[in-house]
């Protein structure tokens, strides 16, 4: 509930305090004596976009600040909370500063916050309803979520879109694996000839440097071959091995008739021939190393070659082809299961597109049962506003499905016994929309407690009995719900339990605006001038005092 509104400098206000009740609540005074204003002021501070320059002429800035008292489970609680703002409990103090450079700024119980986090907390505080916002009814898109409201169906639609997303999520899943099913048709040629090939050549990771190596080493061996087999000749019997073994048998012969004069050199010899074997054995071992058919060669660089081709078609490395053959029979596997796959994404679709059915079947009844009860609703609070033969009807048709389910809703009427149903804009007029819109608002906040409304000039284009009734219906709807009226009809503000009259006046070369909580006496007079205009007349007085003693 709004309970206080402070403005400072706004427009042609500049210092206006304003303490707000329970109950209804109504504005009064000559067109442009500044009750619009106080809309504006209030939609400032809720961040609304209204006008564009707010702040009083001569000032150097403007500033509002709105204060609502909340229940503990109020919404608003909520958005606090996501904000990450400061949360008082019962008390909501809202406060916006509009510089004449236009900045804005904004704090919610003293701690600086967006314009956005303003109109979130405005949604669950305040509904406006101006002098042209009744031409919300004329939007059908609108009719679903009011019909909706109306039916307490927030937690089907809330299923229902769960639901689309679901089906969504199915088919983009099978549109993606179709998708990847006509790529790989469209390269299945390649790649059965890909793995077919890398399946024949079968290479192996580390392979390609093994056979580097093999490589550098048979074709050094050509080189150094005949040298090492001529050294191992060299060093054989025909070699140096036969003198030193001749050698080594002469001076033994010799040596006993040398008197020991030969032992050093036949030792030596013996230590020479033992490294002599040792240096022949080195020298075959080589030999075998470097013995090879030249057939091996031959073979190994044919291999070599064709890794490294391999890996040069397909862009990679040599010790990649394992892997990267793997990811292709992946993709022929894919292929060659690809009916199994789409077979069961094709059911998971089926599946998802049968439960939205169920729960969007689910939901359009419940707006069927709830048309009937808005319809019946409708038909016993037009009654009251002097409506009594309109006939309000909620048509529910089969729309494409989408997220909020497959129902088109219209509210349609007939202004007039045996008249065809139709459109609001085609058949009410100015003030039948009115009426429409506060018959629909008492429907739909019946039982609803906390709400603040506001209704700019709602009793338009009617009068009399009419008006009578219109007020009446503010006043019931004043039972559940704060409401604040700006009215120039006499008959609903006689039915405010508060009621402000708000004037013009000029000081010292400025027009100022005011607002005066009246007292019993004053309502007398105001509602006697909103009766007869400039002058009271004491019959005016009387009219007046008939109205308010109601």
């Amino acid at each position: 509930m709004l309970r206080a509104l402070d403005i400072r400098d706004m427009l042609i206000i500049d210092r206006l305090e304003l303490e707000f009740q329970p109950g209804l609540n109504v504005l009064t005074g000559e067109t442009g004596a500044g009750k619009s204003i106080l809309l504006d002021s209030l939609g400032f501070v809720l961040g609304w976009r209204g006008r564009a320059e707010l702040v009083r002429a001569g000032a150097s800035q403007g500033e509002v600040t709105a204060i609502f008292d909340l229940t503990l489970d109020h919404p608003a609680h909520n958005v606090l909370a996501e904000a990450g703002l400061p949360d008082e409990g019962a008390e909501l103090i809202l406060r916006r500063v509009n510089s004449a450079d236009g900045r804005k700024t904004a704090w919610v119980n003293d701690r600086r916050c967006s314009g956005d986090v303003l109109r979130q907390l405005s949604e669950t505080l305040v509904e406006l309803h101006g002098q042209h916002d009744d031409r919300g009814l004329l939007n059908p898109r609108g009719h679903r979520l009011l019909l909706d409201e109306f039916a307490g169906a927030a937690p089907l639609v809330d299923q229902t879109r769960t639901a689309w997303r679901e089906v969504a999520a199915a088919r983009k899943a099978l549109d993606a694996a179709q998708e990847r099913l006509a790529e790989a048709r469209a390269e299945e040629e390649f790649l059965r000839h890909a793995v077919s090939e890398l399946d024949t050549l079968n290479p192996q990771e580390g392979e390609e440097a093994e056979l580097y190596t093999r490589r550098r080493r048979m074709q050094g061996a050509e080189r150094i071959r005949d040298d090492i087999a001529k050294a191992y000749a060299a060093l054989g019997n025909e070699g140096a091995e036969g003198r030193m073994g001749d050698a080594l048998r002469w001076l033994e012969d010799a040596a006993e008739n040398a008197d020991g004069q030969l032992e050093g050199a036949i030792a030596a010899l013996g230590r020479a021939m033992n490294e002599l074997g040792e240096a022949q054995q080195g020298v075959e071992d080589c030999l075998s190393a470097l013995d090879f058919n030249p057939s091996d060669l031959e073979a190994a660089e044919e291999r070599l070659f064709a890794i490294r081709g391999l890996a040069r078609k397909h862009d990679v490395t040599p010790d990649e082809l394992g892997s990267f053959a793997d990811g292709l029979r992946q993709k022929l596997s894919a292929l060659d299961n690809s009916a199994t796959e789409i077979g069961g994404l094709e059911q998971a679709v089926q599946d998802a597109e049968a439960k939205y059915e169920g729960i969007a079947g689910k939901l359009s009844k419940a707006r069927s049962k709830a048309a009937k009860k808005l319809d019946a609703a409708m038909s016993a609070e037009l009654a009251p506003l002097k409506m009594e033969r309109a006939v309000f009807s909620t048509e529910i048709t089969q729309a494409d499905p989408g997220p909020e389910g497959h129902d088109a809703v219209a509210f349609t009427v007939a202004t007039n016994p045996g008249a065809s149903a139709g459109p609001l804009n085609k058949i009410a007029s100015g003030g039948e929309l009115s009426r429409f819109l506060l018959a629909l608002k008492v429907c739909l906040t019946s039982g609803v407690a906390g709400l603040t409304l506001i209704f700019d000039e709602i009793d338009r284009g009617v009068g009399g009995a009419t008006a009578d009734a219109v007020g009446r219906r503010l006043a019931a709807l004043a039972q559940d719900a704060q409401v604040l009226v700006v009215t120039h009809s006499p008959q609903v503000a006689a039915l405010g339990g508060h009621h402000w009259r708000v004037e013009k006046r000029v000081t010292g070369g400025q027009t100022l605006s005011s607002v005066t909580s009246l007292a019993p006496k004053d309502r007398v007079e105001e509602i006697g001038r909103m009766l007869a205009g400039d002058t009271v007349t004491e019959e005016a007085r009387a009219a007046a005092k008939a109205l308010l003693a109601g």
